[in-house]
């Protein structure tokens, strides 16, 4: 079930001009999206992204007695270049939600989930070449041992890596199962009774075989660079990995000098951006979180540009 996280607060903080243009960068199942238009006049316009061929046709059809939308399938790392086919050179509003989404979650043969029996795939855009299998199946013990630590931030990661390439010297590991089963068996019982003992790898698996933050490292100052003064930028992130990009980046181009601190004057000219209007992350209240679980993890940041 698609259910849009913080969606209220990110629609309040995104549409500063009713009739403006905005960016949905990952527009998944459309929640956001038809909250947006429900707040935008009819000389708005939005154009609605999103990696996943399959979620976009399927949203798209909901929509399509809606003028206002541009339906494109593209991976938001490329924002500059779809605008420009457009020929848009300054927006509103970007809105950014990270992360795997509902649509995917829910289709069991996508293999995002660690609790549906599926082939190992998790490519958002299924005619990506690069799939989960072929991480588990082909990368060596340091690389899995690498993206585990460093995307899943695991802390068994050596021994599940080590356990993932034993196992595979028999025959190899299919199915979303078969690698859980492998992760349980890799981890202390105490661990395995706290939370899912899968949840950290899948993640990191995931955003390995979508370079989720390499698109979102490519992304963010090609937001800020289409913004026109007053516009903002409104990211949802879903894990530390993602927030810390996000905030650092925030701060970064909220700052007006760059300077090293033991210089005694400025001299780098450098002249901030963005004004950060969320000092601390907006979460999602208990209430959203007890109806939809999936917000637990939820964060969101906003910036405006100057």
């Amino acid at each position: 079930m698609h259910l849009p996280v913080l969606l209220n607060e990110a629609i309040s903080y995104l549409a500063v001009n009713p009739v403006g243009t905005y960016v949905d960068g990952t527009v998944g199942g459309g929640g956001h999206l038809q909250r947006l238009l429900q707040v935008l006049r009819p000389e708005a316009k939005v154009l609605a992204l999103d990696k996943d061929p399959d979620t976009l046709a399927a949203t798209s059809r909901s929509f399509q007695q809606e003028p206002r939308v541009v339906f494109v399938h593209e991976d938001f790392r490329h924002l500059d270049k779809v605008l420009a086919n457009y020929n848009i050179t300054k927006v509103d509003g970007v809105l950014l939600d990270l992360g795997v989404s509902s649509f995917q979650l829910d289709i069991e043969d996508r293999g995002f989930s660690f609790h549906d029996d599926a082939r190992l795939d998790m490519r958002m855009n299924r005619h990506h070449k690069l799939s989960a299998w072929d991480v588990v199946n082909n990368y060596d013990q340091a690389d899995l041992t690498r993206i585990l630590y460093q995307y899943g931030e695991e802390k068994y990661a050596s021994s599940i890596a080590r356990r993932i390439i034993k196992a595979r010297q028999d025959r190899s590991i299919d199915t979303t199962l078969e690698l859980v089963e492998l992760i349980k068996s890799a981890v202390p019982p105490k661990y395995r009774r706290e939370k899912h003992p899968a949840r950290k790898t899948f993640q990191a698996l995931r955003i390995e075989v979508n370079d989720e933050l390499g698109a979102v490292e490519a992304v963010l100052p090609q937001a800020v660079d289409l913004l026109r003064k007053g516009g903002r930028l409104c990211v949802i992130t879903f894990h530390s990995l993602e927030d810390r990009l996000v905030k650092r980046f925030m701060q970064w181009e909220a700052r007006q000098c760059i300077c090293p601190p033991e210089l005694p004057i400025c001299t780098c000219d450098h002249q901030a951006r963005l004004e950060i209007i969320t000092r601390k992350p907006i979460l999602p209240s208990a209430e959203e979180c007890q109806s939809n679980p999936r917000a637990r993890s939820a964060k969101l940041r906003v910036a405006g540009k100057i």
